[in-house]
């Protein structure tokens, strides 16, 4: 039996999953997206919903995955995890596939260095409230390397979180910077009050659900 090639060193990341489905977030929700799952996460949010994603995955040489991509015939592009930016070479692969001709987003959890990200990709920046337990690893530095093409997510617990996020938005200027969305954490805050919190204090913020849950009722929307 003649054995796999080894991809070359230092050109391999460890992958979940590549599928395509209908993209559930940000102002992209609605478009047919490939999805590229990387494994691992240093985050534990209470709310997680791919905790699949922490351990496993398949080593997967760059060059393999980009293929796999393009041969979808989607250009529009989403790297998650997990956290993707825990694997250094994600931000090689994020050039690879604007290289490629994609159009690409990065979900990020804000807790790691976007600055070396392409300025071609669009990252997605999950803020993490306090709800999720894991406030205190937000790098707010991330926020300078911000423009109008990123995006701040806050999903949120509750009111506590609501206030904290307000807080956030307000003192750092972000709906300035750039789209802030606002998602209620599925099963623990009623998203029509969410809404009404919204409209009540004229935020400057994009109201969103998770349109592959209410579609699949699935984290991996498919």
């Amino acid at each position: 039996m003649t054995a796999t090639p080894t991809p070359p060193r230092g050109e391999t990341l460890r992958i979940t999953e590549i599928f395509t489905s209908i993209q559930g977030e940000s102002s992209r929700a609605g478009l047919p997206t490939v999805f590229v799952r990387l494994t691992g996460c240093p985050l534990r949010c209470t709310w997680c919903d791919t905790e699949y994603a922490f351990h496993g995955g398949q080593n997967r040489s760059i060059d393999d995955v980009v293929a796999e991509v393009l041969a979808t015939g989607i250009r529009t592009v989403c790297v998650t995890g997990g956290e993707p930016l825990a694997q250094k070479n994600c931000l090689r692969l994020l050039q690879r596939l604007c290289d490629a001709g994609c159009d690409v987003s990065l979900e990020t959890s804000g807790a790691l260095d976007i600055s070396g990200v392409d300025e071609r990709v669009a990252c997605i920046m999950d803020l993490k409230a306090p709800g999720s337990g894991e406030v205190s690893r937000n790098r707010l530095e991330n926020i300078a390397h911000l423009d109008a093409r990123d995006e701040v997510k806050f999903v949120l617990a509750g009111e506590e979180d609501y206030r904290w996020a307000c807080d956030m938005l307000n003192r750092h200027e972000l709906a300035g910077r750039c789209s802030v969305l606002f998602s209620p954490v599925h099963g623990a805050l009623e998203p029509r009050e969410l809404a009404e919190w919204i409209v009540r204090d004229r935020l400057p913020v994009r109201f969103q659900l998770q349109l592959h849950k209410l579609l699949w009722h699935d984290a991996r929307g498919r």
